[in-house]
């Protein structure tokens, strides 16, 4: 039999063997499911005993990484496929149509908490290894694997793991498939990540709340304050106002550009998919181009003062937001950082106290479209999809991909399987079935296509 009948004819069985992994709580966030979260790792290592792949589960601080690795083919490239095994908590659970660790299909589609994210895609490239393994007994390429349980948690550990395993690690490009194609029935490969710098700034006033009728007008309020400050850090024309902000920005090529606006999309459609009436941004650019390739500044939340029903009429002691910055490649998140305490000192009028706390940060990233991999993954997911991908760039953040690039210095190959709309991170999350089997052909058309390399 070839590759592509073993497939085939398998296909029931990686179905039922995806609703296995799917059963299982692994909910890495919540510590009573720290037995679940074990019990996946343990499910995901059987998987390559079986194939008889050297296997590890290497315990953390945290929850273990599963280590796997083909058998070895020399002069062959080398490949490491990076995955996740552990899932987002499924709450509000009253909005699943049905429970979340029941894997249920309706529609075409296989529906419960990480469908799409990440088991069912991760899955994709065990099952190709395991039909290669079927019908030719070996790989035509050497694939590693490293599989964890704390992406959903900012995987604290990996990074650490990774620099402490470089040679165990060592490889000539990495894998993953945790995104979603351009649209339905348009297979895509994701080239382009944003950045991000994220802060928390908090600013302080009186030392309480004070009455707004007899102190307002005499003492600074934080929450105008934060208002103004918040404001000042972008014009009417979507440009971010910090010093030097756009000093390393790599203008995007009229080649770029062209492809981009060559895609079917439009902002109609856009609109009415997120309950909108317009659209935003930076002038100059269209609405894919802010998405993927400009670099932004979002408020992402806010709090001051009174939040109880009905009035009460304070001049607050304190106000505070949470900001991110998605970031274009060369850009540098501590210039960032530096460049917005420079700017909130600037503002800062007498009578407030600030503070900013930095949070995670991540540089963004691009893969030469002439990578010899980048041409073998889009032959690979042709031969899968039966249409050849679009090449698109992604406004997420996706730090692993940049610890692969700073550690071991090759580039990641983002394959995603999924759907915009399959409800990641949310309730009734889902996975279309006929993608779940075409990502398993693609990937093992990738296998074969890297091999010529």
């Amino acid at each position: 039999m070839t590759i592509d009948q073993i497939l085939e004819a398998n296909a029931d069985k990686y179905e039922e063997e995806l609703c296995e992994l799917l059963r299982i709580p692994s909910v890495s966030a919540d510590s009573t499911h720290a037995p679940d979260v074990r019990k996946a790792a343990k499910w995901v290592a059987d998987q390559f005993t079986r194939l008889d792949f050297p296997t590890e589960i290497v315990e953390t601080a945290g929850h273990p990484i599963v280590l796997a690795s083909s058998p070895p083919v020399e002069g062959a490239p080398t490949v490491l496929v990076y995955g996740h095994y552990d899932v987002q908590p499924p709450d509000p659970l009253e909005e699943w149509i049905s429970p979340p660790f029941e894997p249920t299909r309706r529609n075409g589609n296989i529906y419960a908490r990480g469908a799409t994210d990440d088991k069912g895609q991760m899955l994709t490239h065990i099952k190709s290894a395991e039909a290669w393994m079927a019908v030719e007994g070996k790989l035509p390429v050497n694939v590693k694997y490293i599989i964890e349980g704390e992406e959903e948690v900012g995987s604290a550990h990996l990074e650490q793991f990774i620099a402490d395993n470089k040679q165990r690690l060592a490889c000539d490009c990495v894998v993953v498939s945790d995104s979603s194609q351009f649209a339905a029935g348009q297979p895509a490969i994701t080239y382009g990540l944003k950045g991000i710098a994220y802060f928390e700034l908090r600013l302080h006033g009186p030392k309480q709340d004070l009455h707004s009728g007899t102190f307002g007008g005499a003492v600074t309020n934080p929450a105008n304050t934060l208002c103004k400050m918040l404001a000042a850090l972008s014009d009417e024309d979507g440009r971010v106002q910090l010093e030097g902000f756009y000093d390393d920005v790599t203008p995007l090529s009229e080649n770029e550009r062209a492809q981009f606006a060559e895609l079917p999309f439009s902002d109609e459609t856009f609109m009415t998919q997120l309950g909108i009436d317009g659209v935003t941004g930076e002038s100059g650019y269209s609405t894919l181009e802010r998405r993927w390739a400009r670099p932004t500044y979002d408020i992402n939340g806010l709090w001051s003062g009174y939040q109880g029903e009905g009035a009460k009429t304070v001049l607050p002691a304190r106000a505070g937001a949470k900001l991110s910055f998605r970031l274009v490649p060369n850009q540098e998140p501590a210039k960032i950082a530096a460049a917005l305490r420079a700017k909130i000192e600037e503002l800062c009028p007498p009578g407030i106290n600030w503070e900013l706390k930095e949070f995670h940060s991540a540089h963004g990233v691009v893969v030469s479209l002439d990578s010899p991999y980048m041409k073998a993954a889009a032959l690979a997911i042709e031969a899968g999809f039966g249409r050849a991908p679009v090449f698109i760039r992604e406004g997420g953040s996706i730090p692993v991909v940049n610890t692969f690039k700073e550690i071991l210095g090759v580039d990641t190959l983002l394959l995603g399987w999924g759907l915009d709309d399959d409800n990641t991170h949310s309730p009734n999350e889902k996975f279309s079935l006929a993608d779940f089997h075409r990502g398993i052909k693609a990937s093992a058309h990738l296998w074969q296509e890297l091999a010529k390399i």
